[in-house]
């Protein structure tokens, strides 16, 4: 396992800010940011915040005991006011942002000794940037964002360079449904960065690719949209982008025909997925064959696949 650990860790150090993001709960997002921040594996001072809260000590959903943040000395944190009396790191406040959040507003401080932290950061992408730049002001070589869950996760590529998607057991009971729901999410959080964009559609998606043979959408691009589209064989050879993945609301199926097509599919802000990581156990009392679900998942894209449970030790 010592190559694939040494592309991951690779790629990792040429990635100036990252967003580790969940499918599920349970899906070893703590763990891999635990081994990221405390592993040694990335060089030089790290800034750590989140999307919103993180770093409970129970999962509120599951009642499961989940593993704390935990810090080493010299990591710049951001996090909300209300959150400083939960960690046990000593703390040297650098700088207030005013961004305001639900648990107060978000201040930037460095840890003056090793220890458990709780995040409650930003919400929106554009404070979650200006935060990132502030560590870089503040002399931090990397950014490191503890993203959000489900479908949410593809947002992260508007934020960050390189995205670590972490999957799991949790997800379903079945196997072959988390690795397809995996792959589908891994498929849209590397559509390709458009070089140029189009005009954007003000009199219908169709008029727009009749016309220029590519489409700017503005919001989301769903099924009811494209599959009639494609049925009339208006999408053939052309390119549609979108703002980021989120925005591609397509069942796998339609990815698949879009592809056949030569639809190119593309999107304003670009990323990369560093790593996939699988957790077999489940948090609700099944676990899966780790070794099956290992060799599947490497099978299925095209980055390094990580067990949690026993590659991050």
């Amino acid at each position: 396992m010592y190559s694939m650990h040494e592309e991951l860790i690779r790629r990792l150090n040429e990635t100036k800010t990252m967003s580790i993001v969940g499918m599920c709960k349970n899906a070893g997002k703590t763990t891999m940011l635990n081994w990221l921040l405390t592993g040694g594996h990335l060089r030089g001072t790290l800034g750590l915040t989140s999307i919103g809260r993180d770093g409970e000590s129970t999962d509120v959903v599951t009642g499961t005991e989940k593993p704390g943040i935990f810090v080493r000395e010299g990591t710049l944190i951001a996090t909300a006011k209300d959150m400083l009396r939960l960690g046990d790191v000593t703390k040297e406040i650098l700088m207030t942002t005013g961004i305001p959040t639900p648990l107060g507003e978000v201040v930037i401080l460095r840890a003056r000794s090793a220890g458990y932290v709780q995040l409650a950061g930003p919400s929106i992408t554009t404070q979650l940037r200006s935060v990132s730049e502030s560590f870089f002001a503040l002399g931090a070589e990397k950014s490191v964002i503890d993203g959000a869950l489900g479908r949410k996760s593809l947002g992260a590529r508007a934020v960050a360079d390189g995205v670590i998607l972490c999957t799991g057991a949790s997800y379903n009971a079945s196997m072959e449904k988390v690795i397809a729901d995996t792959v589908h999410i891994y498929r849209l959080m590397n559509l390709p960065k458009a070089e140029t964009l189009p005009p954007e559609c003000t009199d219908g998606l169709e008029a727009c690719i009749r016309e220029h043979g590519a489409a700017l959408v503005a919001g989301a691009l769903t099924d009811t949209m494209v599959v009639p589209l494609l049925r009339s064989g208006v999408l053939r050879r052309c390119r549609l982008v979108v703002k980021d993945p989120s925005k591609v609301l397509l069942s796998a199926d339609t990815l698949d025909k879009l592809a056949v097509r030569e639809v190119a599919l593309e999107t304003e802000d670009a990323a990369r997925t560093l790593c996939v990581t699988v957790n077999p156990v489940s948090a609700y009392g099944w676990k899966f064959d780790k070794d099956e679900f290992l060799y599947r998942m490497r099978e299925a894209v095209d980055v390094p696949v990580i067990n949690v449970k026993e590659e991050l030790a």
